[in-house]
């Protein structure tokens, strides 16, 4: 994942280490050494994830719908 999510919200497929896939919002904090240390949008507590372990990410859907509605 680039370090220009570095500051940005993003969404996330993310599978931890049991193997469970959940989806997630993030507000990225710092992207070093293969983690990504972030605040989770819905539980708004500071999470850590494995950058091997996020299956995809894209910017949230509302705001590529807002910039769509923009032009």
């Amino acid at each position: 994942m680039p370090v220009k999510y570095v500051g940005k919200i993003i969404e996330i497929m993310y599978m931890d280490q049991s193997g469970k896939i959940t989806q997630r919002r993030i507000e990225v904090n710092s992207n070093c050494n293969g983690l990504i240390r972030a605040t989770c949008l819905m539980t708004g507590s500071p999470r850590t994830f494995r950058i091997d372990n996020i299956l995809a990410w894209q910017a949230p859907r509302t705001a590529v719908r807002e910039a769509s509605n923009a032009s």
